[in-house]
């Protein structure tokens, strides 16, 4: 497909949130940047939303699926997209006005780069502040990664953006090279991405055998590998938390715990070949993963459980957590369950007695 120079696609999957992804759409037509298309992908809903939002613009294009997850919607987006330029925006987030162009000054200034991503500021349901700078509280890879020690190439904000507000001109926005950083942990939230399409061409879709849960981090870990990209210090996303149907609710932790380690797993040649990480941090990269998961399936499959958590021993052996649920793993399991309720129960008690 020719894509159009300059045109920004705006992918919008939903799934039964009417009004909220009324509100997104809304945040995508009052941009500066006027010159997009916004693909809302409908995944299945049973709600609204379809005369919420299709009749907003002429400028969106409502399409409906049957339910296929979230991956799967956003692969239907790219193949809908028309444009230079992609970007993605979760229906329950919204963007600031300045966002797009913002980012594609970002990307004219470094050319190198094939993505862009930024701050986001976290929001109750009813739109109170949580958060104003959010991304480093909810991304714990940011305790290894620091842009301005990270990134090769660093510039003022109001150097690159002619538009950029006057608080924000000595703020930075950085580029290069960090594949071996996403390794260690995601970075990048999704609604907050600009994307050029030569580059996804190259990165494909998004991959739907990662289901509920964690496909973002393949994506843009592949985003990464594939070369350049940049970040801008901003936060240009009210991003909504605490909400029951985010996929980043506790329901969802062992799905997210499992897509992690398969999506290391499937870049481990590639890291390998990096000289920016040592042997041991790859190892302990690995373990790290192998105890997630092993810890959020220890009451659901206690098989699966214990064969993670000795993975996790054999590349990290003196981990102390793990070490404890592995052994919990080999009691019975009404002894182990005892031994966590008076382990919980001791917290509680200890937690009473220093609050008062």
């Amino acid at each position: 497909m020719k894509r159009v120079p300059g045109l920004v696609s705006v992918i919008i999957p939903t799934y039964n949130r009417a009004s909220t992804c009324r509100k997104a759409v809304l945040s995508v037509l009052e941009q500066a940047y006027k010159n997009c298309e916004v693909l809302v992908i409908d995944d299945g809903s049973q709600d609204n939303t379809r005369e919420m939002v299709g009749c907003l613009n002429p400028r969106v294009k409502y399409y409906w699926q049957e339910n296929a997850g979230v991956s799967a919607a956003r692969n239907q987006g790219l193949e809908m997209a028309q444009g230079e330029f992609i970007a993605f925006l979760d229906s329950d987030d919204t963007w600031l006005p300045w966002k797009l162009e913002a980012q594609l000054a970002v990307l004219n200034e470094f050319s190198e780069a094939g993505m862009v991503w930024t701050n986001m500021t976290a929001v109750d349901e009813h739109g109170g502040l949580i958060a104003e700078s959010y991304l480093q509280q909810m991304y714990t890879c940011y305790r290894y990664f620091n842009p301005a020690l990270h990134f090769e190439i660093s510039q003022p904000l109001g150097v690159v953006w002619k538009n950029c507000q006057l608080s924000w001109t000595e703020r930075r926005c950085y580029a290069g090279h960090i594949f071996p950083w996403m390794f260690l942990g995601n970075l990048v939230h999704t609604s907050t991405v600009l994307l050029r399409q030569s580059r996804q061409e190259q990165v494909g879709f998004f991959d739907t055998e990662l289901f509920k849960s964690g496909e973002d981090y393949d994506f843009h870990l592949r985003t990464c590998q594939f070369g350049g990209v940049a970040y801008l210090d901003v936060p240009s996303v009210h991003y909504r938390v605490g909400a029951a149907d985010q996929l980043t609710s506790p329901q969802y932790m062992i799905w997210m715990a499992r897509n992690d380690l398969r999506t290391i797993s499937k870049v481990l040649p590639a890291i390998y070949s990096e000289t920016s990480l040592t042997k041991k941090t790859i190892r302990n990269r690995l373990a790290m993963s192998h105890g997630w998961l092993g810890d959020e399936a220890f009451w659901v499959d206690r098989t699966t459980a214990r064969k993670h958590l000795w993975a996790s021993l054999k590349l990290k052996p003196y981990c102390s957590k793990v070490l404890m649920l592995f052994g919990l793993s080999l009691l019975p399991e009404p002894v182990s369950q005892t031994i966590r309720d008076m382990k919980n129960l001791l917290h509680m008690v200890l937690h009473l007695f220093f609050s008062e």
